[in-house]
């Protein structure tokens, strides 16, 4: 289900997962490609060494916000790109629609913009409009309006992992390193040293927790407040467009639509 809805996942998972903790367990393909001494490069040795000699608790923990990270960046990359183009095709439709001399000009140039959701508003009411004729124009912006909330819904889609994560990550990183602390000072307490040199490597190994949830937060919640932003810009051109349609009916065979 993961693979499936999130492609990215399974071809960046498990060339980073296995050489970092050193277990082939997860992806048992994967182990030894040479991506760890890369990670150890970009991170720093010291970082590197840290995080593979966590416990186990908090090598589960950074797997799991490894996972939540992947698949952020996932859909952060997929909803630029489909936002990119839904943003270039709107802009070269809006333009054809607007030379158009008749709605069956535009009809049959709509599909070269499939990407842009203002093409799924235009059909939907030019659909109605043939259906209709000359008669209830109004249902032909019921149709516009339809298919434009169906369509915010299918730009949203997935968004509410990106806002999941950036709720979710700092957490189970903190989690993560009161766990840590609770055992190195459980150790200390075994070992009856209470010197600051024989507790900080334990507090630093459960800090990195903490760490890596803020580092599998921060682009999620950037991501998820642009893209927000962008489908309430998107939102708005549809209902613009809607009324673009309605004036062009109104201009063209001379009904007037009652739009106000």
């Amino acid at each position: 289900m993961i693979i499936s809805q999130f492609p990215l996942f399974a071809s960046i998972a498990g060339r980073v997962v296995a050489p970092i903790f050193g277990s082939s367990v997860f992806w048992p393909n994967f182990a030894g490609t040479g991506v760890a001494p890369v990670f150890a490069s970009f991170v720093g040795g010291e970082i590197f060494n840290l995080i593979r000699q966590t416990g186990a608790v908090a090598q589960v923990v950074l797997i799991i916000l490894l996972i939540f990270s992947i698949m952020s960046w996932s859909v952060i990359l997929t909803k630029w790109s489909s936002l990119n183009r839904a943003r270039a095709q709107s802009g070269r439709f809006l333009r054809a629609f607007r030379k158009a001399q008749r709605l069956q000009d535009v009809a049959a140039v709509s599909e070269q913009f499939k990407p842009s959701p203002l093409v799924a508003v235009f059909d939907n009411a030019y659909d109605e409009f043939r259906r209709q004729g000359d008669g209830n124009i109004n249902a032909v912006q019921r149709a516009a309006q339809i298919a434009s909330s169906e369509e915010l819904t299918r730009l949203e889609r997935r968004l509410p992992w990106l806002a999941t994560t950036g709720a979710v990550a700092p957490f189970i990183g903190l989690f993560g390193t009161v766990w840590g602390i609770i055992d190195a000072f459980n150790g200390l307490g075994t070992e009856g040293s209470a010197t600051l040199r024989a507790v900080a490597p334990g507090i630093s190994e459960a800090l990195i927790t903490t760490a890596f949830g803020l580092l599998a937060a921060i682009p999620a919640v950037i991501a998820y407040n642009q893209f927000t932003h962008q489908l309430r810009e998107f939102g708005a051109r549809m209902d613009d467009f809607t009324m673009e349609i309605m004036n062009f009916i109104e201009r063209t065979i001379g009904v007037t639509t009652g739009v106000r």
